[in-house]
């Protein structure tokens, strides 16, 4: 069993989408553990704010498989994939970490290096597992968020979950 962190981002129909991607990822991988929910502007692109949140589970599924899982599920949310790196979407779902795994191979970087770039995935990540070493820097995600350089806009949106 490895302990699996994702990144999951909406800027279109935010609170509708959030919600239906923890439900369908609920669904498919049992209990999460949920971070607060941010609002933060768009990066790269100009555009509608996210919503963005952490999610953490257990799984005995390979990397792969759970990667296939996500991309499922948001295709089943609207989510369509352009040449576009930035652009707005209806969902994301980014793998970020699997236990202590480093891979980097077609389809898959873990962990991913959004992680150290972007305040709106460490945030949460540090929100809801402040112990927890990333598998390449050596350091806790509250660490890294003390140390964060970038840019740390960020608006906490009350989302319950109930």
């Amino acid at each position: 069993m490895a302990r699996v962190w994702l990144s999951i981002g909406s800027n279109r129909e935010r609170e509708r989408h959030v919600r239906a991607a923890v439900a369908a990822l609920r669904a498919a991988f049992g209990d999460l553990l949920l971070s607060p929910v941010y609002e933060t502007a768009a990066v790269g692109f100009v555009g509608a704010p996210f919503y963005n949140l952490a999610a953490g589970f257990e799984t005995g599924l390979s990397p792969e498989v759970v990667s296939t899982i996500l991309k499922g599920i948001e295709e089943s949310l609207g989510r369509v994939r352009t040449s576009k790196r930035f652009a707005p979407r209806t969902i994301d779902i980014d793998l970020l970490t699997y236990g202590n795994l480093s891979l980097r191979g077609p389809g898959l970087e873990i962990p991913r290096a959004e992680i150290l770039q972007y305040a709106f995935v460490l945030k949460p990540l540090a929100d809801v597992a402040p112990d927890e070493i990333h598998p390449i820097a050596g350091k806790s995600y509250a660490e890294l968020w003390r140390e964060f350089e970038g840019d740390k806009t960020l608006r906490l949106i009350p989302l319950d979950w109930d």
